[in-house]
């Protein structure tokens, strides 16, 4: 009621306002508005140069593309024949496999983590410790996979590792972290939260700074606990944030992490490492040079991944009443 009262007062003077002074009013809100354009400008123009000019290369999915006719060359046309035999191919359904299983684990854990990181530096009241708490958790996040990769090869060697030389003082045998092929998915998924649940608790972290503490000060005076404040009161304040960032990571169930596996992998613990974006990689810039293949293989991946993102959406606006748009 009073959001409409609001509106109705605002039309109400526009309405009142001088014929003149109306048009030099919304001379004004348009230049403000062209400032905020232009300040768009930049990142719309490098999203169309490396986003949507290489979609034309799409067209390499239904060829058996040669690369010295060129893109526009006289290509000969295939139609869908690379999407049956990317299915054909016998490592196909191991490599769906790997990539759901890290993907679904890294999604589920890192939309779980965070929150939970999030309500606990909420709860820090003294500055300082929570400055310090935020930096270190926040600081992986800004190390790249290369850099992860090299410290990871050091400190889980199964010689002279950090980790296995402290699993050895209480007894337990060295742990080959990334030569296991059991053991190597965990390892992925565990250092991908290690460096990227922190900074993921941002948003969460703002979600909880926005609602309102008087809502906290009446169940305090309910006789809610602390849990029972966070169960009643936190997490349905972040209800709208949690569902966004669940929407976004149902489209990136096929992305398994391209940069941490790549980084990591070797030919011991390929049966459970590889995934779908190394097996793509290794198609167009490995020994078998197909272009073709591994344009239809993302094109799949892709449109895969818009459906799924599509569902998200409007799952969450029939059963959470929740709008993005």
């Amino acid at each position: 009621m009073v959001h409409c009262d609001v509106s109705l007062t605002a039309d109400r003077a526009e309405e009142s306002r001088p014929k003149a002074g109306r048009a030099m009013h919304r001379r004004l809100r348009r230049r403000k508005a062209l400032s905020y354009h232009a300040m768009l400008l930049p990142g719309v123009v490098l999203t169309f140069i490396f986003c949507y000019i290489p979609m034309f290369g799409l067209t390499m999915a239904f060829q058996n593309f040669v690369p010295s006719k060129g893109l526009f060359g006289d290509q000969t046309w295939v139609g869908w024949q690379n999407l049956t035999f990317l299915f054909s191919l016998p490592e196909i359904g191991r490599i769906f496999r790997n990539t759901l299983v890290l993907a679904v684990s890294k999604n589920v854990i890192g939309i779980i983590l965070p929150v939970i990181i999030a309500i606990m530096m909420s709860e820090l009241r003294h500055t300082g410790i929570r400055k310090g708490v935020q930096t270190i958790v926040y600081l992986p996040h800004f190390l790249s996979w290369v850099i992860i990769a090299t410290m990871m090869t050091d400190m889980l060697s199964p010689v002279d590792g950090a980790v296995n030389r402290l699993l050895g003082v209480f007894g337990i045998d060295p742990i080959y972290f990334l030569g296991d092929p059991d053991i190597f998915p965990l390892t992925m998924i565990v250092s991908d939260q290690w460096k990227e649940a922190g900074y993921g608790s941002i948003v969460y972290l703002a979600a909880i700074m926005g609602i309102d503490t008087t809502l906290y000060e009446a169940a305090k005076m309910d006789g809610a606990n602390k849990m029972r404040q966070v169960w009643h009161v936190t997490l349905p304040g972040m209800r709208g944030i949690v569902m966004l960032m669940v929407m976004l990571a149902i489209g990136n169930v096929l992305n398994g992490g391209f940069d941490q596996v790549y980084n990591l992998l070797n030919n011991q613990v390929k049966e459970t490492g590889e995934i779908l974006d190394t097996f793509i990689y290794e198609l167009a810039f490995g020994r078998t040079r197909n272009y073709s293949l591994s344009a239809m293989a993302g094109l799949f991946k892709s449109v895969v991944s818009f459906v799924l993102i599509s569902t998200g959406y409007f799952l969450s606006y029939k059963f959470a009443n929740y709008q993005l748009f």
